[in-house]
């Protein structure tokens, strides 16, 4: 009867079961398949720093591909970690770019955001309110007081740190990660549940707000 990673290792393209076998393999074999495997990667890190260029006017022309340097150095080595999760459920290439484009996508994040000041001050209340009426009348100045009230009064201080942050002042949350010393995970939970406290205590006053609408990019 076959093992489970026979198995999976019979479902696998043949391109990708190559790819494994080249990449576990030792000597010259494996260090061909490693300088393959980064030159996709960087392949890769160009193309998403290129896409994002923009948020990059400020560096020079050679901090873009240093850049990409670094994020297909990163992505190789997520990839040899994670190498036994390949199932085969895309190409193994498809697979692996998929790292190089989340890492390139962190850096330049976080490169943009360097030397720059995380607002963490209230200063963007009505991005919570929902779509831009011409008219503000007195409903939405009831609202945003509320808002502000519950914020203090029912989310703890990391909660109200990280919303502020994310919600109304558009941090990415890898670089609030990094600014405050903790991790993606944990500032999702943050958020998540300052969203729910939040949420509930508007609805108990009658108001209804959706928290939901800016998203990690």
């Amino acid at each position: 009867m076959p093992m489970p990673s026979e198995t999976a290792a019979q479902l696998l393209d043949e391109e990708s079961a190559l790819w494994l076998q080249q990449l576990r393999a030792d000597g010259a074999e494996r260090e061909r398949a490693l300088a393959e495997l980064h030159e996709l990667l960087l392949k890769a890190s160009r193309f998403e720093i290129g896409r994002r260029r923009a948020s990059l006017s400020h560096l020079r022309p050679g901090d873009h591909d240093d850049l990409a340097q670094q994020s297909a150095d990163d992505a190789l080595l997520a990839v040899l970690a994670k190498l036994d999760q390949f199932r085969g459920e895309s190409r193994f290439t498809t697979w692996a770019y998929k790292f190089a484009l989340l890492e390139a996508g962190v850096k330049v994040r976080r490169r943009a955001w360097q030397g720059r000041e995380i607002p963490l001050e209230e200063e963007a209340w009505a991005e919570l309110s929902g779509p831009t009426r011409t008219e503000r009348g007195a409903e939405d100045a009831e609202l945003f007081a509320a808002i502000r009230e519950e914020v203090e009064r029912s989310l703890g201080p990391r909660q109200r740190e990280v919303l502020v942050a994310v919600a109304l002042n558009d941090v990415p949350i890898d670089v609030l990660a990094e600014r405050l010393d903790s991790t993606r995970g944990a500032l999702y939970k943050n958020l998540h549940d300052a969203r729910r406290k939040l949420r509930a205590a508007l609805a108990a006053r009658g108001f209804e707000l959706d928290l939901d609408r800016k998203e990690e990019r």
